[in-house]
């Protein structure tokens, strides 16, 4: 028993004979704990040159945080753009409320909302040159007001009563993808496109931290690095992919996968509208100069509900969410604007104004449209026309029939 204590272990050490190889045994055990020490401190080392970098130019309380970096990217800014970018963030929010709120009263079939991810994307799409070209999800609500695309002509799809609603060609952003991860695809094909064209725009591609578990995202980060295409694959990290979290996603931080593919990954406070503006600035820039691709991983959160149809309370806490309400974009940069004195309350109250009547007017266009045909999903699946849909046409339609036989029945 007295083998644990060091004052029994010293007279055994200086002895002759077997106490010597008592020590000798102590010597190597003391050594592999000290290879042990050591490695425990490389690891320990080696994590913490591994930890995410945030870049951060606004702290949740809105005080602005100086970056050698990425500064001069928002430098220009005045106090004009700063109240433009915070009416963008307000009206989005309003749009996403006012179209939740419709699918709920029975006006669309589904809605995919952005609550909480509006600095993300009015920072990255305000970064846009009017010839870029954005291949979005279907969550992209704000980078499509950033493009000039009416609110309202978002809604036909989900309403079921178009495959669109928009022109792409007509604001350069492209129509809602609902397969997850395609559109970098699409992105990286569009942008080598340009690039044999001789042009100087580049593209960005949306997709969130779910997408970039799908096999057509890592084919795109391939043909972008080997082709060295101008894309900017803009990943809006909410932390959950439906009820998965990312870190059951990757065992590394998103935008570090870049490195594996051959070009830069860099992470922004996704809750940070002026970080997100310069980040992508930044990343555009080097498309358009020839230097390939970027990752930009947006470090945000879904605040909502993935769509609709989920209910987030099933998988994730009201102390995450709480914890989340505290780094609120909008808040954030309301908080820069009033310490700042670029902004009083009759802005303030303006914009609530101005947001109202938005509602309003998404509330009527909705209403306005034409119910969805039921039937229209059979139309032109086949040019010809199939015995298979032609039969399940008629179930469906046998399905629709009794609903109004069930109602007869109870008069």
């Amino acid at each position: 028993m007295t083998v644990d204590s060091s004052a029994a272990r010293k007279p055994r050490r200086s002895a002759a004979g077997k106490a010597g190889t008592t020590g000798t045994k102590t010597g190597r055990a003391g050594t592999a704990s000290g290879a042990t020490g050591t490695k425990r401190t490389t690891r320990a080392a080696a994590k913490q040159s591994a930890e995410p970098q945030l870049v951060q130019l606004l702290t949740p309380e809105g005080k602005r945080v100086k970056n050698a970096e990425y500064d001069a990217y928002v430098a220009g800014l005045t106090p004009e753009d700063l109240r433009g970018l915070y009416r963008d963030m307000v009206l989005t929010r309003r749009f996403d409320a006012e179209a939740t709120a419709l699918q709920r009263q029975g006006e669309l079939g589904l809605w995919a909302s952005l609550l909480g991810q509006e600095a993300a994307q009015i920072g990255s799409g305000r970064a846009l040159r009017d010839d870029d070209y954005v291949f979005p999800t279907y969550r992209e609500h704000g980078v499509a007001w950033c493009r000039g695309v009416d609110p309202t002509n978002l809604l036909g799809m989900f309403r079921g009563v178009n495959n669109g609603g928009w022109d792409p060609n007509s604001n350069n952003f492209h129509l809602y993808t609902i397969v997850i991860g395609s559109q970098t695809l699409h992105a990286t094909g569009y942008a080598m496109g340009i690039t044999k064209d001789g042009a100087d725009s580049a593209v960005i591609a949306y997709f969130g931290d779910g997408a970039s578990s799908q096999g057509d995202v890592a084919e795109s980060f391939t043909f972008s690095a080997v082709y060295n295409a101008p894309v900017v694959f803009f990943c809006q990290n909410n932390q959950w992919a439906i009820s998965e979290p990312t870190e059951k996603q990757s065992r590394v931080p998103l935008y570090q996968r870049a490195q594996g593919f051959g070009f830069p990954g860099v992470r922004v406070d996704g809750n940070d509208v002026l970080a997100c503006l310069a980040v992508t600035k930044w990343a555009l820039e080097r498309a358009r100069d020839g230097e390939g691709p970027t990752l930009v991983e947006a470090y945000t959160y879904r605040m909502g509900a993935h769509t609709t149809s989920d209910d987030p309370s099933r998988y994730r806490g009201d102390e995450e969410r709480q914890s989340w309400e505290a780094k609120d974009p909008i808040l954030r940069l309301r908080r820069y604007l009033e310490a700042s004195n670029h902004a009083d309350e009759g802005f303030f109250a303006e914009l609530d104004a101005e947001s109202e009547t938005l509602g309003k007017r998404v509330r009527e266009a909705v209403r306005a449209m034409p119910d969805p045909d039921h039937f229209a999903i059979f139309e032109n699946v086949y040019a010809d026309g199939h015995a298979l849909v032609d039969e399940e046409r008629a179930q469906f339609a046998a399905y629709q029939a009794s609903f109004a036989d069930a109602a007869e029945g109870g008069r």
